[in-house]
């Protein structure tokens, strides 16, 4: 969920952790599928019920059906690719490039919006000047643009 924050105008995630708006914010944001495992549970297993009876019968056995950790090493091998919110300092710096136009980034600039799109996107890329353009700015914009 995004709200209109006055301070820029543009749609970002509630600030003040007391209000109802962020509490259904961070529920959304926890009840996302963090891959593929996840996808499966909530889109397959729970709905037919094959949750319900794997977990009746290793129950009756007193055993452990082994699917919370499936689910996990799913989530790690295919990671969910929606990429997190930008915090609302990462929001300004990446407004402020945008709204300049900016197309030229210093080493030092370069370094921050990797950090940015790393955390974001939950990658490890070392980027190089000439693919900064195309793999993580590109990337930035896009979601930046969601915002609006």
């Amino acid at each position: 969920m995004k709200i209109s924050n006055n301070k820029t105008g543009k749609e970002s995630p509630p600030i003040d952790k007391r209000t109802k708006a962020f509490r259904k914010y961070k529920k959304n944001l926890e009840d996302a599928s963090k891959g593929l495992g996840d996808t499966i549970e909530k889109h397959i297993t729970k709905p037919l019920g094959i949750k319900k009876a794997v977990d009746t019968v290793f129950d009756e056995m007193g055993k452990d059906c082994g699917c919370e950790e499936r689910k996990q090493k799913l989530n790690e091998i295919f990671p969910s690719r929606k990429p997190q919110c930008f915090t609302e300092e990462e929001f300004e710096l990446v407004q402020m490039a945008v709204e300049t136009n900016k197309n030229r980034f210093t080493p030092e600039e370069q370094k921050q919006f990797v950090a940015i799109y790393n955390r974001i996107f939950n990658q490890k890329i070392e980027c190089i000047p000439c693919s900064f353009a195309k793999t993580v700015w590109q990337s930035l914009v896009k979601v930046y643009n969601q915002y609006k």
